[in-house]
């Protein structure tokens, strides 16, 4: 029974001092515009992919991933742009500085970019070929936009 007990105890002791071992960091300013950079050339990807498989005449069905892949981006897009990740911390980054000092702009087209890429997934998932060339239109033209007020 004592070797039960001792057993138990130092076993409690590994666990608690794995848990402490294990800690929470966020990641830095250079590594979330790192995360955001990569996020946008996979999104160009993605609507190049897009844009092929339309022009193709081929059956858009096989475009369910790409497109509901774009959309998490795109709903996800805001929180990539946190305070202290703009060209003042980050020279790397296209960012310009009105994506913080209008932030409520920033945010109105981030969430029409998020409406274009939701009509997407829904006209690919769908398989309605028309209405996904008018969502990837309207897509391409609301990234577009972003881009013109808030990128250098």
């Amino acid at each position: 029974m004592k070797r039960i007990l001792i057993a138990g105890a130092l076993s409690l002791m590994c666990v608690a001092g794995a848990a402490g071992a294990q800690q929470e960091t966020s990641p830095s300013a250079a590594e979330i515009v790192a995360a955001r950079q990569a996020s946008f050339a996979l999104s160009t990807a993605a609507l190049g992919t897009i844009k092929t498989v339309l022009d193709s005449g081929r059956p858009i069905d096989g475009l369910a991933f790409t497109a509901g892949g774009l959309n998490r981006w795109a709903t996800a897009l805001p929180t990539m742009f946190p305070a202290g990740t703009g060209p003042d911390a980050i020279p790397s980054t296209k960012a310009k500085p009105e994506v913080w000092s209008d932030r409520a702009g920033f945010e109105a087209k981030a969430a029409d970019y998020q409406a274009a890429t939701a009509r997407l997934r829904d006209a690919v998932a769908a398989g309605d070929t028309a209405a996904a060339n008018e969502a990837w239109l309207a897509t391409r033209a609301t990234c577009g936009s972003c881009h013109d007020a808030y990128r250098s």
